[in-house]
């Protein structure tokens, strides 16, 4: 199973797919962008579907623990 891993000397502590200098973050940008996930395969044959999947998985948990307020007016 893929991982994502953390470590400060790299990309400055962003989460990155673990063995690689590629983060989290550059692969979901592709994605929102319409990137597919074989067109993502493709330009790095070096990735896993499974690994781009785990990118997922680590958005949607980071995600669960988002807590977003509405704000009221002050009057």
């Amino acid at each position: 199973m893929a991982e994502i891993v953390v470590n400060p000397r790299i990309l400055g502590g962003k989460p990155i797919i673990k063995g690689t200098r590629i983060s989290v973050e550059f692969i979901l940008d592709l994605l929102a962008s319409d990137v597919s996930e074989e067109e993502i395969l493709e330009d790095y044959p070096h990735l896993t579907k499974e690994e781009i999947h785990a990118c997922l998985r680590y958005a949607a948990r980071c995600y669960k623990n988002e807590v977003y307020l509405e704000l009221e007016p002050v009057p």
